[in-house]
């Protein structure tokens, strides 16, 4: 539903099918259209509840939260489930998860969001398998002896199913939805259109854990290559002490700059023989800056991402600049293959943290929050590039210990511009580089084939369930 005044007019029917309910919100979302036309359909329906095992969440207690892997299991917010990467989630207690089920997620299962942004869905991967959950996230389980997984994420993510889910938020201030507001949604039986749904969404799935497995596989290969650590210690959470050459201080006088952690990463890169400083290679550095955001309806202006954006698993920009105030030379838009920096946030946040531009970004202007890394036409290809800076420990503590300031901390092109980037045989930084754009593709096919499922959902749906 749009965030625009709106007004519109209702049959007074409505209200009765819809429990009397005289918030707008039911009626504005397209809620009773969707249901009027479900029911219309000649093809058979059934309740959700009727072909799922279980329609949940985890209930509210507090968390207790671990530092070791030996101790936690991953833990998924509300906004995680539309995160491409989950490799820098918080841990959980295991004790705590064992003692409550429930947070546990299972593959095949939909995701939906149930508090503040509501009904913002995924389908539940084989990388998510066993992952521990939020509270403000619903778990839709399917029977698969009922009904197809990816067939049910199809269908409620689509056109028809989200209004109907939102349709039972409650609440003023922070709105809700429980579980029992959608166990009676009406889902249409398709036929072999249910199979092909879900085959599109599974294969969907695959192609993202592909794709976060080579780059896992790109950012080990850099590290054995260079000797480097798979993971330091997380200096910003601990209290240390440290001794700093007064040549060093000179230039920087932040305790965070100086920590025995960014001189252990300092030492790693000395001894690696060959090496070069990043503005050495040609690469570029592109910052949007403060341009004027006057934002219209799409056809009109240019996707705009934020910082927060960028690391959602969907490519769906919510906004649009103005395509008459942006720049002629295109110096705002995004490229395939571009670097794109978290550069503003907490530490231990997105800042510091980076996106690979697959095509999905083609043209898009990204905020002030973020930087982009054009490696195009430099003296070293962008996917080792990216490998080495977002895949490596080694190569995010250089990036995050250059953050300067106090309440949001921010990285400068300049600081970045002066890393020295570990150099390998020819051979192994293409082999690298391969991985990761192999990756981008990964990830904007299976975007491409969750978008073709859903409107095949829709389209059979519309000709009236045929």
């Amino acid at each position: 539903m749009s965030r625009k005044f709106q007004v519109k007019t209702i049959p007074s029917r409505w209200l009765e099918t819809d429990g009397r309910r005289l918030d707008c919100g039911p009626y504005m979302s397209g809620a009773v259209e969707a249901r009027e036309l479900l029911n219309s359909l000649p093809s058979a329906k059934e309740a959700l509840n009727d072909l799922v095992s279980g329609i949940y969440h985890a209930g509210r207690e507090s968390r207790t939260w671990v530092e070791s892997p030996e101790h936690g299991v991953p833990f998924m917010g509300s906004t995680d489930i539309l995160a491409a990467d989950l490799s820098h989630i918080n841990l959980i207690s295991k004790k705590q998860v064992e003692a409550n089920p429930n947070f546990k997620i299972g593959e095949g299962w939909t995701l939906i969001t149930r508090s503040g942004t509501i009904g913002r869905m995924a389908y539940a991967h084989s990388g998510m398998d066993g992952l521990a959950c939020s509270e403000h996230v619903m778990r839709v389980v399917p029977d698969e002896d009922k009904v197809k997984p990816g067939f049910i994420y199809a269908y409620l993510s689509s056109m028809f199913g989200v209004p109907l889910v939102i349709s039972g938020t409650y609440g003023s201030i922070i709105q809700s939805i429980e579980p029992h507001h959608i166990s009676d949604l009406p889902v249409p039986r398709l036929g072999d259109i249910e199979n092909q749904a879900h085959e599109l969404v599974q294969r969907a799935a695959d192609l993202r854990v592909e794709a976060t497995a080579l780059l896992k596989q790109a950012g080990i290969k850099v590290n054995e290559t260079f000797g480097l650590p798979e993971k330091l210690a997380l200096s910003h959470r601990n209290f240390s002490c440290a001794v700093a050459s007064s040549n060093n201080v000179m230039a920087r006088m932040e305790a965070t700059f100086h920590d025995g952690i960014a001189q252990e990463s300092d030492r790693l890169i000395d001894a690696i023989p060959a090496k070069d400083y990043l503005i050495d290679l040609g690469v570029s550095f592109g910052e949007t800056g403060r341009l004027k955001q006057v934002f219209v309806e799409q056809e009109f202006g240019e996707p705009f991402l934020t910082s927060g954006e960028i690391f959602r698993q969907i490519y769906a920009p919510s906004r649009f600049l103005s395509r008459r105030l942006l720049p002629d030379d295109n110096s705002w838009a995004t490229q395939e293959g571009d670097l794109l920096l978290a550069r503003s946030g907490q530490v231990g946040g997105i800042i510091g943290r980076g996106v690979w531009a697959d095509s999905r970004f083609n043209s898009a202007c990204v905020s002030v929050d973020v930087i982009r890394i054009s490696a195009q036409n430099a003296s070293i290809l962008p996917g080792y590039l990216y490998a080495y800076l977002f895949l490596t420990d080694v190569g995010y503590r250089q990036l995050i210990r250059t953050a300067a300031g106090s309440s949001i901390p921010h990285l400068s092109v300049s600081d970045v511009q002066k890393l020295l980037i570990p150099r390998g045989e020819s051979e192994f930084e293409e082999e690298v580089n391969d991985m990761v754009w192999k990756a981008g593709r990964d990830r904007a096919e299976a975007q491409q084939l969750e978008d073709e499922a859903r409107i095949l959902v829709e389209r059979t749906i519309k000709e009236g369930g045929r």
